[in-house]
């Protein structure tokens, strides 16, 4: 039996109707093509969850009969993905998998070996608004009630007091002697926990003095040297199983 569909919403309806428009009911009509009787989740993608049925479907919206309704609490700790800026699609194919693998929010990192530099402008406006999106879509695809944010690109000095901040932080590296399976136990229970992965020219010596001198702590997931854009979803997985947050 399929999971239901989930579609995003500003806010969860207050009644027992609603009608789903916008982006939104046009994909659930015309895409999905959703049926009268059909189940389908609603979530605000601030852990509020609504389940509904499909009365009838349109040729742009879908409407509803509101079911139960839910606030789900953040996870704990929360985990923040540093992505560096990685050229083409894989930028994009780094967060969609880091979305359905879990991560609470990423921050686009400006690493000094990125190819790509997502300058201020138009174009790096636009580079912005697509991870944006495809975290969306992702969070819809893993049918997640909470979605995570993408901020603004950081700088390693942005970065690094991000990392000061926060409860602990980890720095994917080749040259790091401590795997990460080795920290369980180690691990905050709570607050925000930062990843940090590089870009495929690899993290620098001035960069990884910074971060570690903030409070990070180099590791590295085994003897193999993952890409830039599948790393971090790699490394979510291998945290999901030490924090117990998909317990």
């Amino acid at each position: 039996m399929s999971t239901a569909p989930l579609f995003l919403v500003d806010a969860l309806p207050a009644g027992d109707r609603a009608v789903l428009d916008g982006p939104e009911g046009r994909h659930a009509a015309t895409v999905k093509r959703l049926r009268a009787g059909e189940a389908v989740l609603l979530a605000d993608g601030r852990g509020g969850l609504a389940h509904a049925e499909v009365d009838a479907a349109g040729r742009d919206t879908v409407a509803l009969t509101i079911g139960d309704r839910s606030v789900l609490a953040p996870p704990a700790p929360r985990v923040l993905l540093a992505q560096a800026l990685v050229k083409g699609d894989r930028g994009e194919l780094a967060v969609e998998m880091a979305t359905e693998a879990g991560v609470d929010g990423i921050l686009p990192w400006r690493a000094s070996r990125c190819v790509v530099r997502w300058d201020d402008g138009p174009r790096g406006d636009k580079a912005l608004a697509r991870w944006r999106s495809t975290v969306r879509e992702a969070t819809k695809q893993a049918r997640r009630p909470w979605l995570p944010v993408v901020e603004e690109p950081v700088t390693t000095e942005a970065l690094a007091r991000r990392v000061a901040g926060a409860a602990g932080a980890l720095v994917l590296h080749e040259g790091a002697t401590v795997p990460l399976a080795e920290l369980a136990g180690e691990l905050p229970a709570a607050g925000d926990l930062l990843l940090v992965v590089g870009p495929e020219g690899g993290v620098s010596d001035v960069e990884i003095e910074m971060l570690t001198a903030a409070g990070a702590r180099p590791v590295r997931l085994g003897h193999e040297v993952l890409r830039a854009s599948t790393a971090g979803a790699v490394a979510l997985g291998a945290l999901g199983v030490l924090t117990g947050r998909w317990h």
